[in-house]
């Protein structure tokens, strides 16, 4: 784990958003929020490499200088990135750079699907995972409703109305449609989103 901005003191509970950022909306900000009334930090992880996406558009740097825009108000939000996208890969390099502190991984009813039901090779791999991670699960254009086995270790995060139709896709979609957009992204970085989106 490459740390670019770490919040001080040692948590006993994580809570970890890696996602594309592609650019920051309010919705991540809105997760990150809810999540600290659970945990006592939050790291934004942007990995390097993506298991089902490329980098587009914006690269990495680009991306990171957003993040660190968005998370300047924040002193309990750290950013850190990995070589790898998978939860399980980036957990361990959670572990070895916070210790035994109990890990919390953040997501939308979406990406909780995808995660439960990604194709590791094997069965019972994710099973094997949730053993070394939970998963903090906000609703989605729905809730999740996680399978039996693993319903000790994942968990609903109530997060306030207002932020389901949020998406970095559809930030982007509007700006290439001409259509307001500023309102979906933290107020922060607005100006950043515009240099790289819209070129102007």
């Amino acid at each position: 784990m490459e740390f670019f901005r770490r919040a001080a003191g040692t948590p006993g509970k994580l809570g970890v958003l890696a996602g594309t950022f592609n650019p920051p909306t309010r919705a991540h900000l809105a997760l990150a929020r809810a999540a600290l009334a659970l945990v006592d930090e939050v790291l934004f992880v942007l990995p390097r490499e993506f298991p089902h996406k490329t980098y587009e558009e914006a690269g990495f740097a680009e991306r990171l200088a957003v993040l660190e825009a968005a998370l300047a108000g924040e002193p309990r939000c750290s950013i850190g990135a990995t070589e790898k996208g998978l939860f399980i890969d980036i957990a361990r390099e959670c572990r070895a750079a916070y210790g035994d502190a109990e890990l919390y991984f953040l997501c939308g009813r979406d990406a909780a699907e995808r995660v439960v039901n990604w194709d590791y090779g094997r069965a019972g791999a994710i099973a094997e995972q949730v053993r070394e991670y939970q998963l903090l699960v906000a609703a989605r254009r729905g809730r999740y409703e996680p399978p039996s086995e693993l319903r000790e270790r994942i968990h609903p995060l109530p997060v306030e109305e207002g932020y389901d139709e949020i998406s970095a896709t559809e930030v982007r979609e509007r700006i290439r449609r001409g259509q307001p957009w500023e309102h979906l992204v933290p107020e922060a970085v607005v100006a950043l989103a515009r240099e790289l989106y819209a070129g102007a």
